[in-house]
């Protein structure tokens, strides 16, 4: 029966408003830090203590020296070319404390630099040139998707593959996860950004790009049956070992981004072949024995910058402040552990 403008309008109102109120609703609690919290602990279980992502991990402790080439790009005195201290933590994607360190998952290595003149610069980096979201509605939404049916005890397939569908550009990030092999170590693969930032210099000019820290020793992975072999718990040992043998370095590289470059977006890596500028290499001098260290009450806010560095506009960035603060301040009360 064909419709009459009048009477297909007036029959979808009711769910025209039906889906306005679902998207302000997002919206609402994207806004919301306890709100993205909740929701990660909903779809992805709650580890009392632990960090609601990248839960399993280790600290450690290193040294940057910046080059000449960064100070040409940046007046940040993390560049200066003597050595800065830096607080690192090496971990598996996810929020599962006892992740398999043999799957194919995201690898995570965040780092908090600390300066001299009391400046700190905190950044967080994934072992992916993208990100699983855009936004902040969209990464809360996403979240949502995967929360488990209390009967089945298993996300919906049906919304699953709903919001796949109109969001293909979430599936990015485990689709290039799913591509590469089983990382042999957490010191040899690769550590995107993901979000574009800019490097001002002494005359005030700004250059953005996107950021890779890049193992000096090469990327190594596993076959599958290598990965079989060493078994769920090897990730630690290795790093010590390595570390040990002073074996454990990255350069820090920029790519540069040009006019007309998407830098708003961290599901939008930089086009192929852009400039990549060497800003440093970073050193990891030694790792923790057990489950603490320095590492552990540091939320690795990627706003924390120093002068000389600034943010795009990327609104991923931005939208992890306060989250970041509300899953620490849970784990403090929880008693923190690593």
């Amino acid at each position: 029966m064909h419709l009459s403008f009048p009477t297909a309008f007036v029959l979808a109102v009711p769910s025209l408003l039906m889906g306005l109120s679902a998207q302000a609703q997002t919206m609402a609690n994207a806004n919301d830090p306890n709100a993205f919290i909740n929701q990660f602990e909903a779809t992805f279980g709650k580890f009392e203590g632990h960090r609601r992502s990248g839960a399993k991990g280790i600290c450690a402790t290193g040294e940057f020296v910046g080059t000449s080439e960064a100070r040409n790009l940046s007046s940040a005195s993390v560049f200066a070319g003597k050595p800065i201290p830096v607080v690192v933590r090496f971990s598996v994607g996810g929020a599962n404390p006892k992740a398999p360190d043999n799957a194919k998952s995201q690898r995570n290595l965040a780092l908090a630099f600390n300066l001299s003149n009391g400046e700190q610069w905190l950044m967080g980096n994934i072992s992916a040139p993208v990100f699983g979201a855009s936004t902040p509605e969209q990464f809360l939404a996403l979240i949502a998707s995967r929360q488990p049916d209390p009967a089945t005890k298993m996300p919906d397939p049906a919304k699953v593959k709903a919001f796949n569908d109109a969001n293909p550009e979430i599936l990015l990030l485990p689709k290039f996860l799913a591509s590469q092999p089983v990382p042999a170590s957490y010191a040899s693969i690769n550590y995107w950004g993901v979000h574009a930032f800019g490097l001002v210099n002494t005359a005030g000019a700004t250059q953005y790009g996107k950021w890779v820290f890049e193992p000096v020793a090469g990327v190594q992975g596993l076959s599958d049956e290598e990965a079989k072999a060493k078994g769920p718990q090897f990730l630690f040992d290795d790093l010590r070992e390595r570390v040990k043998a002073g074996n454990v370095a990255f350069n820090f590289n920029f790519e540069l981004a040009q006019a007309g470059d998407k830098i708003d977006s961290a599901t939008t890596p930089l086009p192929e072949g852009r400039k990549k500028v060497n800003l440093g290499q970073l050193k990891v001098t030694s790792v923790s024995s057990d489950g603490g260290g320095a590492c552990l009450t540091t939320n690795y806010n990627p706003n924390v910058m120093p002068k000389g560095v600034v943010p795009s506009a990327d609104p991923m960035i931005a939208a992890r402040a306060a989250p970041y603060a509300i899953s620490l301040s849970r784990r403090l009360t929880e008693g923190a552990k690593q």
